[in-house]
């Protein structure tokens, strides 16, 4: 850091003079002042942008653009630095190694800045740390590195061994394509041909082959998931019927229960009411019975006592004692009967209000069986829900354990398919080898493809498990069984002798 701020200011100090000197003498801004302004400002501008740009790379909040104009300032002042030590005239000295020493510490001082830029994204960027391509790829073979270059920034592969990788398996599973269709790739499928279209958009050969499978099974969710929706609403729908209907009945239920209610005190009033105006009507028209014949009995006796007048005191009060003595017996019987009507009407009374009270007791027994009809109705009804509810749980819970089954049986089969690539990976890494190591030893068509059938040999598992003919046939792209049977034979004899491919 303390060589960068020494470097940083040898580059200002002799910028600015150099660039002050030009501006005035070469671009005529009229004075060495206003030189030496236009000097301080393209070096203060340099340096308050580089600063910036470190201060916000180093809060992980890094301005892409402000780069350019960095870069484009710095060019400015190595030009205009050069230009101070150019020649003056096409037949002066073209002492042009002088220009160069002059633009030497600004760029100089450039790449100090570069360097600690890309330091501290390192430091607080680790992740984001990118693998350079190698020079001599750039040399040899720059289009297809200029392929790789774009595929890697374009789709944020840092890894330049991984992205190399998956070139690799492109290339070779283009190569079997081809080999399996004979050289003519328009015989092969849109599926097959899926990793060529992807791989410019970051697919590897695994994930492009495995898009179709993966854009059935997403559609296939995505039904199952209306299917499951639909479900849901239909079951709330039956559900929210179902409460509905048992409000319904409930509330009806209570309404019966009490008009049964007020119409038994009602006619249990009534019943009482009638039983007292009938027992009050009786007793009246007893006492008005009575009452006449009093009068009848009183008027009787006058004229008795008007007849005897002129009988003795001593028989007259005999008899009028006798007379009171009738009255008063008569008037007893009399009470006796108002108090049997009394009774009677009582008795009738008290029969009518049994009775009614029978009736609003029975009305109030069949509203009552009703109702609990009304509630095993709707009891019934929230039971078909529970079950409704509990067939939904358990059809979801069948769905979670069905998800659970279908993402490990995935997972599996994502697992057997990297075994697998690596199974083909190593085998086709060992076959390369075979391949650069008959190359070397320049063996005859005939050795390579006895080597390649003892190779196939040792992948079948062990020396005595031989590939079929027809495996050998398609393999080495020969005709004749009877050629098959002679490399066979040949390839087991080179095994028996030791014969392993390099590892």
């Amino acid at each position: 850091m303390a060589a960068a701020l020494v470097l940083a200011g040898i580059g200002l100090y002799l910028s600015f003079g150099h660039v002050a000197v030009f501006a005035f003498e070469r671009l005529r801004f009229g004075s060495l002042g206003k030189g030496q302004m236009f000097a301080v400002g393209v070096d203060t501008g340099i340096m308050v942008m580089i600063a910036v740009d470190l201060l916000m790379a180093w809060l992980k909040r890094p301005i892409s653009w402000i780069r350019y104009p960095v870069w484009l300032l710095t060019a400015a002042t190595v030009v205009l630095n050069a230009a101070a030590g150019a020649p003056r005239g096409p037949w002066e000295t073209l002492d042009y190694i002088a220009a160069g020493a002059h633009g030497t510490v600004p760029v100089l001082f450039i790449m100090v800045v570069e360097v600690g830029r890309d330091a501290i994204d390192r430091i607080v960027r680790p992740d984001q740390e990118r693998d350079s391509i190698p020079l001599v790829r750039w040399l040899l073979a720059p289009v297809a590195t200029a392929r790789i270059y774009r595929r890697m920034r374009l789709w944020g592969v840092a890894s330049y061994p991984e992205m190399a990788r998956r070139d690799q398996e492109l290339i070779a599973y283009e190569q079997w394509l081809k080999r399996k269709h004979d050289g003519d790739l328009s015989q092969a499928t849109e599926d097959e041909l899926l990793p060529m279209t992807m791989a410019p958009y970051g697919y590897t050969v695994t994930q492009a082959l495995a898009m179709p499978d993966e854009q059935e099974q997403a559609a296939q969710e995505r039904e199952e998931e209306a299917e499951r929706r639909r479900l849901d609403a239909q079951t709330r729908s039956e559900v929210a019927k179902s409460r509905a209907e048992a409000e319904r009945l409930r509330a009806k239920g209570e309404v019966e229960t009490v008009r049964a209610e007020v119409d038994g005190q009602t006619g249990q009033a009534r019943a009482h009411a009638r039983a007292q105006v009938s027992a009050a009507e009786r007793a009246a028209a007893l006492e008005q019975e009575a009452l006449d014949q009093a009068v009848i009995a009183e008027a009787r006796a006058r004229e008795a006592e008007a007849e005897r007048k002129e009988a003795q005191e001593r028989e007259a009060k005999a008899a009028t004692d006798l007379r009171a003595a009738e009255l008063e017996r008569q008037a007893a019987q009399k009470r006796k009967e108002a108090a049997e009507a009394d009774r009677v009407a009582a008795a009738e009374a008290q029969a009518i209000e049994t009775q009614t009270i029978a009736e609003a007791r029975s009305a109030a027994a069949e509203a009552d069986r009703v109702a609990a009809e009304r509630e095993r109705a709707a009891a019934e009804t929230r039971r078909a829900a529970a079950e409704a509810s509990r067939k939904e749980a358990e059809e979801k819970r069948r769905l979670e354990i069905a998800q659970a089954d279908i993402a490990r049986a995935q997972q599996e089969a994502a697992e057997a398919e990297r075994a697998a690539a690596e199974t083909r990976r190593v085998a086709a890494e060992i076959e390369r080898r075979a391949v650069e190591a008959e190359d070397a030893a320049k063996l005859t068509p005939r050795q390579r493809a006895v080597r390649k059938v003892a190779r196939m040999i040792l992948a079948a598992g062990d020396d005595t498990t031989h590939p079929t003919l027809a495996d050998i046939q398609r393999e080495l792209a020969v005709s004749s069984p009877g050629t098959a049977s002679e490399y066979r034979q040949e390839a087991t004899e080179l095994l028996a002798k030791g014969y392993r491919p390099e590892q």
